[in-house]
């Protein structure tokens, strides 16, 4: 039945779709690089969250409050380092090829269910959003990569004295964030292949050649 056909269909869909909301998220969440300082001073904060679009940096005062102050990226700071600048494009196209995907899929699986699409298919109409997924996948995970060297690295940034945090932290880690986007990268490429697995049913080829 085309109905059972495409029922892996709407599995790699879903996970399509987690992936592109993992992605869209991370990218807009500062802990993809936990900096941590052993000694605060007045002058020193006690962490520093990095992410892709904006800096947060955590002050912790004498009454044991902790102040939270994030300042936001613009292209024009010319601090960012070369890694964060590649990271923030490849993320953008990963999540905008996601979108696509999504969309494809839609139109694919509404063509297949309200059955307009058997009378002449003869190629798979989920290869496109899953080339795009594939991609995807591909190009969060150069992502994840470069973060991920800079944090076994213990590469600092340069960041302007407006931002009231060192250059290099004591020690620092992976962020929620650079494992949220992982698990989208994975999705992704669950999505995609799920996506490129799919066959006509054998019927449906059938009545296209007679």
């Amino acid at each position: 039945m085309v109905s059972r056909s495409a029922s892996r269909q709407l599995g790699g869909f879903a996970a399509a779709t987690l992936a592109w909301i993992l992605c869209s998220v991370s990218m807009s969440l500062p802990q993809w690089r936990v900096w941590y300082f052993q000694e605060p001073m007045d002058s020193k904060p006690s962490m520093t969250l990095v992410g892709m679009w904006r800096t947060c940096v955590y002050h912790e005062e004498r009454n044991s409050n902790i102040l939270r102050a994030c300042y936001q990226y613009t292209y024009q700071d010319t601090f960012i380092p070369l890694d964060i600048r590649v990271a923030q494009h490849l993320l953008l196209i990963s999540s905008f090829l996601g979108m696509i995907s999504m969309v494809s899929v839609v139109v694919a699986l509404w063509k297949i269910y309200t059955g307009r699409l058997w009378k002449k298919a003869t190629y798979n109409p989920f290869f496109f959003p899953g080339i795009l997924n594939i991609i995807a996948s591909i190009l969060v995970f150069l992502s994840i990569l470069y973060n991920y060297l800079s944090i076994i690295h213990k590469d600092g940034i340069a960041f302007p004295p407006s931002f009231h945090t060192p250059s290099l932290p004591d020690t620092q880690k992976v962020g929620i964030a650079l494992a949220m986007a992982t698990l989208s990268s994975v999705l992704f490429l669950v999505g995609g292949t799920i996506s490129l697995s799919f066959t006509l049913p054998l019927h449906s080829q059938i009545h296209y050649n007679i």
